[in-house]
């Protein structure tokens, strides 16, 4: 196993498109996404694409590592969960890198959420309520 991370480019989109349709969640649009679907970084084993994350920044010391997504078809274990654990490792790097010092996630994904509680994020609540509003 050789896991790998880059950057995300314009050419993934569509790769990422299938995967939330795959776990049966409506895809965000491009434009919702950091740097118009580039923000953020995907974890490769060899030239299988195996999960993918994106960071939210500001003009504040805090970040948002969101939409963290992975391939419903790479069922490899225990390289799943290493890769999940890279992503979100690499994710902290570049915000410890670019003096960020707050990192804000959410989501409801039980599996998910031990990963961050792994990597030191505290919960600060069991239940989760997300709004949005197009403008």
């Amino acid at each position: 196993m050789e896991l790998n991370i880059r950057r995300l480019n314009n050419e993934d989109y569509s790769e990422l498109v299938k995967w939330w349709k795959d776990w049966g969640f409506k895809a965000p649009n491009k434009d919702f996404l950091p740097e118009n679907g580039t923000g953020g970084i995907i974890v490769m084993d060899k030239n299988n694409p195996v999960c993918a994350g994106f960071l939210y920044t500001s003009n504040s010391k805090v970040a948002w590592i969101n939409l963290i997504i992975s391939n419903k078809n790479y069922r490899k274990k225990p390289q799943r969960k290493k890769a999940l654990l890279l992503l979100i490792k690499s994710l902290l790097e570049i915000c410890k890198n670019t003096n960020i010092k707050y990192i804000y996630s959410n989501n409801n994904n039980k599996h998910l959420v031990a990963h961050f509680e792994f990597l030191g994020f505290t919960k600060t609540t069991d239940r989760m309520t997300e709004l949005i509003k197009i403008i």
